[in-house]
Order: C-alpha cells, then structure tokens, then sequence
C-alpha cells in the first residue's frame, strides 16, 4: 500500500484501549470498536473461531460467555496469543487460551453462571488474521436455565447496552438463516439504539440449515431489513464438526465450496464467507476509526487539561519528604480557617441552595428563634395578672392600699427578667451547635490526613466548648446587671400616669399600617372526607392571612382576621413527612368554613420555626400550656375589688413596658455577646493559635500520614495522567506515520530524455510533501509532466491533452469535501495520501 498509517489505526485503538485497561478505566472514553451480539448458539463463537483459524473459545450448554471478551487480532509472522492481565506470558497451545478465559471468568464471576461487564482483553498474533478488534459479549436469552440467575435476560441486556448505546461502537448483529430474521434478537436490539442502521453490520449464519427449498436471498442482498452496511453469510462448523474436531481450513474451503455451488448464492459469493466478512470488517473498522479520531483526540486534550492542575501537586510527590509536610501543613490549617471564616461571613466560594447553613443558620437563631423563645416565656396573660394580684396583697399585707404599691411592680418584674435566662442559655448551645458542625464541616477537607483532621476537630470543638462557659457566664451577667437595678426613668417606660390610662387592650402592639410580613407556599391539613389537603400560597400581613391559588395572587381561597388568634404545637402524623404547626381562635370560633383550628404544614421545621417568628410579628403569640391544673387555684384568685383591679391593670402596663424594654436590650446585646466571645474569638484561635497546638499535639509526622484512600486516589490521577498522555502520543505518532511515509519513487531510468525542466525543486520524482494542505489542489506543479487526471470515473484518460503537450503540467483537480474540521489537518492529510501515491503510479505507469 503506498500509505500504510491507514494499516496502523487498529492497532492505535488496541494500544488505547490497553493503557486504559491496564489502569482499570476507561476514562468514559467512547473507543471505536465492533461489539458482537446475537442470541445464544447463534454461531458467534463459531465467526470469532473462523477468523483465527483456531479453537480456543469456552463452549457448552447456557450461557459460556460470563464476561466481555475483547479480542484484538494482530497480523504476524508467529503466532500466539496473549492476556493483558498475563502481561509477559505468550500461549501458543490455544487450548491453554481457553481455560485461561474459563478460569479469569470464574474469578471475577463465581462458578454460578453469574456476569460481570469487567472484560477479558485477548490478543492473537497470527499470519492468518487480519488487524480487526472485536468485543464479543454474552449471548441473549429468553429464560434462565440450571443455576442462572432469575433476571440473567436483564442483566445481559444491560450489559450490552452499555457497549452498544455508543456512537463509537459498530454492531455485528449475528442471526442464523434458519430462524425467521423479523424476530432476530441481535438485529432487534440494535434497531433500538441504532434505528436507521448506519452502525449495524449483519451476518448471517448456518446458510447450510436451512430447510430445502428455502434460501436467505433477498436478506444477503439486503432487500428485506436493509441495513446501510450490508450483510455478509457464513457457513460454520456444525456440532458434529466441532466434535471431530474437523479443521478451520477445511472448514473455510468447504464454505467456500457451499456459495460457489449454491444456486441462489452463487452470484454473490465473492461478498459471502468468512474471509470476505473479516476483510470487510477491517475495512469498515478503519473507515470507522479515521471519522472518529479527531473528536478522539480533542476529548483526550480536554481531559488532559482538565488533570493538570490536579496532577501537578503530584508529579514530584515524596511522601516521606519533611518540607512536602511542613508546607502541607501549614496551608491546609491556613485553608481550615480561611473556610471557616467564610461560612460565617457568607462570603464563600460555593453557595449551599439546599439548606441554611454557618452564618446564615446563626443569623437565623439570633433574629428568629431567639425572639420567639422570648415572646414563648413572656406572653401569658392569665399567670401575669395572677402574679400581680398576689404580689399586690402580699405587699399590702392585712392592710387594703390606697396606691399602687411599686415594689409589687420589682417583684413581678424582677420574676418576668429572671425567666430570661433559660432562652438565652438556650440560644447560646444553639450557636455552640451550629459552630461545632461548622467546624466538622470544614475539617472534611482534610480527609486526606486522618490524624490531622481528628486533632483539628478535637483542638476546635475543646476551644468553642471552652468559650461556651464564658460565653453563657457573661449572658447570665448581663441578667444579673437588669435585674440589679430598675431603672424606670428610662426614657421608653411609660410611668405610673401613663400606665393608668392604658386600656386592657394595649398590650398588643400590632402594627398599624397593614403591611406584608411573609409570602410563601404552605399546605392545608384536611381529612379527605373534607377535600383532602391542599397547597396554596399565604399572605401574611400585619391585619390577616390570606392564600391563594398560586403565587400571581389573582385568585384569593380566603382573608383571616389576625385578631383573637393563636399558634399551636401539632404533632406529625403517623404517614407524614411535613412538619405542622395550627392556628386557633382563643374565643373558640370557627377559624375556617366548620373548622375550630387549621393545621399547616412546612416541608422543615426550620420552615416552621421561621413562619412563626413572622406570626410573632405580626402579634399572633403561641399558647401558654398550663403547667398546673386550674382545680388547686382558690376560686377567689382574682377580687372583684374594683380598686384592686385597677391597680392589677397598671402593674400590668407598667410590667409590660419595662420587659418590653429589656427585651428590646437583650435582644441586642445577646447576639453581640456571643459573636465577640465565641465566634470571633474562635475565628481569632484558628487564624493565630491552632497551628501552635496542632505541633504540641504530636509528632509532625503522625499528624501527616497520608490516607490510603489519598494514596490511591494520587496513583490513580498520575496512572491516568500518563494514560492520557500515552493515548496522545499514539495518536501523535499514527499522524505522524502517516505524513511521513513516502509514496514509491518513480524509477529515473525510464524518464523521457526530451521533458522540459522542472518547476520547483532539483530532484525528479514525486513531491516530498505528498499531502497538500486543505483546500489546495491534490497534484500541484509535479516536477515532471504528468497526463491528466479524469475527473468522472467513465471519461478516457486523455480527454483533457487532446490538444496539448502530454508532458505539460496537468490541470489542477477539485479537491474533495473535507470529512473532518479545518483544524485536523494531520487526519485530513491522511485521507488524502492514499489516494496521492495512486495518482503518481499512474503517472509512472503512462510514461512507460
């Protein structure tokens, strides 16, 4: 052949696809390949065998191919065969072969009849072979039989579609003549993934079974299922051949023998056979792998580049190298606090859109839960009063006062501040929480060092642990500091004159303008006899809820007034995922069509929480659960004194003005304690102190020592770099090879004495460069005249020098669509080369 780089790209996929085998990946790289798939005993084994002239497949009743085979047939002078997973071990006895194959399939799959989708890579040397690979896959079965697996039909179905389903991949549907073709298994499942059947190469099979008077005809001149690369029969060995171990040979010559002298198969017996299927394989294989070497190549690149940056840490990686340690050291706790940082902050690089998490989730506790606990220990105004009466009369004693006596005031005051302590301790273990997870989180990092990221953890945690005891030592000063003194010349307390003329009613604060407070989707519990439960989206404003049927707000279901309601804890039921809280009417009115309560429901009870801190807002206050029974409260808890009322109903307004104001106080300074003792503070000890104890901890080396999940996965990135690179060079080299290769030389002696001096150059022959650039002409300038070249296939070689000089340059030939982008001009060049050299014979041929 005048270019044999065409030769040599079977054997580049070959070498691909062993430096990705030899790494146990493919790099999800989609390899050309032909996948041979039929039913069982349809006579694969039987093709495989034919086109290596040898026995060396496992056979028997079932399923005998458990795993892919990847056979790689090689031209050579000897012959042998060899294993990939052998490396060094040549196996010239090929029955040594197959009980190789038997016993590498037993040991991924079992002895069970079990599959596995690992493959088996084979290659065979032999003078008899020409370059194909081949990818030869269980074959497909209806029912599982002795000890096959219930759903083996799934199992190889999967199977195959993991080979077939790619674009790469070329189908050798093999189905025997004497089934009916419409109900061909193989050709089925290739018609699912390859409908219009460019990738389907049909082989017909046991031609010589067929029932007397019949004939498969119109299939092998591809009449009846067309397929776009045709069909091709074969005659195999029957089981009796096989027995009597009857010759390949033999058998080739004897299906020969068959089309030659077949009536219906004697016209098309130069495209039937064994040996015409394997040349037509090669030829569609290398057709196949030249269209899709360039994307080849450009998906190699991709990946390369996108390795780089991950590999370069580890191309001079010494694991036992103590400056390597120190420097790792020191940037993975310097990248532990600057991530830590950045979860509180908010200004992370990776932004969670699932959940609420650091800073975000602390915020969340400062400015809604914490709120929420506060309103939970303060509003219950039934106690409230009851408190206040007693203190009235106990302060009074056996006397009946004329005034109001302020230190009932202290007292009930005093009691509603102390009640402050329990959220706010709570609000503190909150953030203890959240930062402790925090650092968990960011320590994940570090799972490359086991021990580095236990002593990171264990030196963090200890630290926040400890600023918790002065964090909640401070929080419970700040309580101690309200409760030292009353100051009720604060210049929000209302005082005693103001309280007098407050009405009962005053101590909702609601807002008065009717603003929007929340928006959002909530479901509606009802039982299905009412309807079922139902989704809508609620209004929340500081007068009403309302919901709709969607977000656009067109459609209003129904406007509930805020006034006498509110919230109540509902447990889960039994088959619900949703958190649920309710809203009631404390006048017991029905708060929606028949119903006392209606139930809402959230997807978290973070959603939960958040809706009702808006209600808060919005002055709709949770229950008070009554702690002790109303029977043991004397009947006269509250006189009928009208004077005693009255100074209940200042105490009241006073009590309610000045916890307004510490509540307002603690809310702010709450937040403001915790975030400079505990959470600056542990951002501080990250960035200035961790490293100092992480020394003190241990020895440097213990801390670093590598995971062997680190381990392995540093091998396997370098394993796969270099694969990548190695797939690059070949493919480098087959470009190369096929550039490179000179066309033969004409020979000097048979030059005409009389033709005119050369255009360029001072050596006769062909140019040196025999593959032009894209877009230019195929022959320019040669350094001798050549006759023309016909640009249709059925005008006579001198159509175009009728006139002229045959030895004058010829006419410049329209170069051909190009097949491949501009940028592949290596590949472009080619598929273009052959066809150069072939040009220059001719040229040689004419001037003899």
């Amino acid at each position: 052949m005048g270019n044999r780089g065409m030769e040599d790209l079977i054997p580049l996929i070959n070498k691909l696809q062993d430096a990705f085998s030899s790494i146990g990946q493919s790099c999800n790289l989609d390899l050309p390949q032909i996948a041979v798939v039929g039913g069982q005993s349809a006579g694969k084994s039987s093709v495989l065998e034919n086109f290596v002239g040898r026995d060396f497949l496992p056979r028997g009743s079932g399923i005998v191919t458990r795993r892919p085979l990847i056979l790689q047939l090689i031209n050579n002078k000897a012959e042998h065969a060899e294993f990939l997973h052998c490396k060094g071990k040549k196996f010239v006895d090929f029955d040594e072969v197959r009980s190789e194959i038997e016993a590498e399939t037993d040991r991924i799959t079992g002895s069970n009849k079990g599959i596995s989708n690992i493959p088996i890579n084979l290659r065979v040397y032999s003078p008899n072979v020409l370059n194909l690979t081949l990818i030869d896959l269980p074959g497909m079965t209806k029912v599982a039989v002795g000890d096959q697996p219930v759903d083996i039909e799934f199992q190889i179905r999967d199977m195959l579609m993991q080979f077939i389903t790619k674009e790469s991949c070329l189908i050798l549907a093999v189905t025997p003549a004497n089934t009916d073709l419409a109900n061909s298994d193989a050709l089925k499942i290739a018609k699912e993934v390859d409908p219009q059947g460019l990738r389907t190469i049909g082989v017909i099979t046991k031609l010589d079974l067929m029932d007397e008077g019949t004939d498969a005809k119109d299939i092998l001149e591809n009449k009846l299922l067309p397929l776009r690369r045709g069909y091709v029969g074969v005659v195999n060995r029957s089981q009796k051949d096989i027995d009597g171990k009857k010759d390949i040979r033999a058998a080739l010559a004897a299906e020969r023998k068959f089309f030659l002298s077949h009536p219906a198969y004697r016209h098309i017996a130069e495209r039937m056979g064994t040996p015409h299927l394997q040349k037509t394989l090669n030829q569609q294989l290398t057709n196949h792998i030249r269209e899709t070497l360039p994307g080849l190549r450009n998906k190699l690149q991709g990946q390369l580049l996108s390795l780089e940056k991950e590999v370069e840490e580890y191309k001079n990686f010494r694991p036992d190298d103590p400056t390597r340690k120190t420097k790792a050291l020191l940037q993975m706790v310097q990248q532990f606090g600057v991530d830590f940082e950045k979860c509180i902050e908010g200004s992370g690089d990776q932004v969670d859109t699932k959940e609420l998490s650091g800073g975000a989730k602390i915020n969340r506790i400062f400015h809604e839960r914490f709120p929420f606990e506060l309103i939970r220990i303060v509003f219950d105004e039934k106690e409230l009063r009851r408190e206040i009466s007693h203190a009235i009369k106990n302060v009074h004693g056996v006397r009946t006062g004329l005034f109001t006596p302020d230190l009932a005031f202290e007292a009930i005051v005093k009691k509603q501040i102390f009640k402050l302590r329990a959220p706010s301790l709570k609000c503190v273990d909150m953030v203890v929480s959240e930062l402790t997870a925090l650092a968990v989180k960011c320590a994940s990092k570090l799972n490359s060092y086991p021990r580095l990221r236990e002593e990171t953890e264990r030196i963090v945690t200890t630290h926040i642990r400890e600023t918790e005891g002065k964090t909640k030592d401070q929080v419970l000063l700040l309580i101690d500091i309200e409760l030292s003194y009353i100051n009720t010349n604060h210049e929000d307390f209302i005082g005693f004159a103001n309280a007098q003329q407050r009405s009962t009613a005053s101590n909702k604060k609601r807002p008065m303008s009717n603003q929007v407070i929340r928006k959002g989707w909530l479901t509606i519990n009802i039982s299905i006899m009412k309807g079922g439960s139902k989704e809508y989206w609620f209004v929340l404003t500081a007068e009403s809820l309302s919901w709709y049927k969607d977000e656009e707000e067109k459609e209003k279901k129904y406007m509930l007034p805020l006034d006498n309601l509110k919230l109540r804890d509902v447990e889960r039921g039994f088959m619900s995922t949703k958190h649920v809280f309710a809203i009631f009417n404390t006048e017991q009115r029905n708060v929606y069509k028949d119903l006392r309560q209606i139930e809402l429901a959230c997807e978290t009870q973070e959603d939960v929480d958040s809706w009702k801190a808006s209600f808060l807002r919005a002055g709709v206050y949770p229950e008070k659960d009554q702690v002790e029974g109303e029977e043991s409260a004397p009947v006269d808890t509250f006189s009928m004194d009208p004077q005693l009322e009255r100074q209940v109903e200042t105490i009241r307004n006073l009590v309610d003005s000045y916890t307004g104001i510490i509540n307002k106080s603690i809310r702010d300074l709450l937040p403001k304690t915790i975030m400079h003792l505990m959470i600056n503070n542990s951002k501080d000890f990250i960035h200035s102190e961790l490293l100092a104890y992480l020394y003190s901890s241990g020895d440097q080396n213990t801390l670093m020592e590598e995971s062997a999940d680190q381990a392995q996965h540093r091998d396997e990135m370098l394993r796969m770099y270099h694969a990548l690179k190695e797939a690059l060079q070949i493919i480098g080299d087959i470009t190369t090879t096929t550039i490179s290769t000179p066309c033969p030389a004409a020979p000097t002696s048979t030059a005409p004495p009389s033709r005119p001096p050369v255009v360029r150059g001072t050596t006769p022959g062909p140019p040196t460069n025999p593959s032009p650039p894209f877009g230019a002409p195929l022959n320019p300038s040669p350094a001798f005249g050549a006759p023309p070249i016909p640009s249709r296939p059925n005008q006579p070689m001198n159509a175009f020098n009728s006139h002229q000089d045959p030895f004058s340059a010829p006419p410049q030939i329209p170069s051909r669509p190009a097949r491949v982008p501009p940028g592949d001009n290596k590949i472009r060049r080619t598929s273009y080369s052959l066809n150069n050299c072939s040009l220059w014979w001719l040229l040689i041929a004419l001037i003899l």
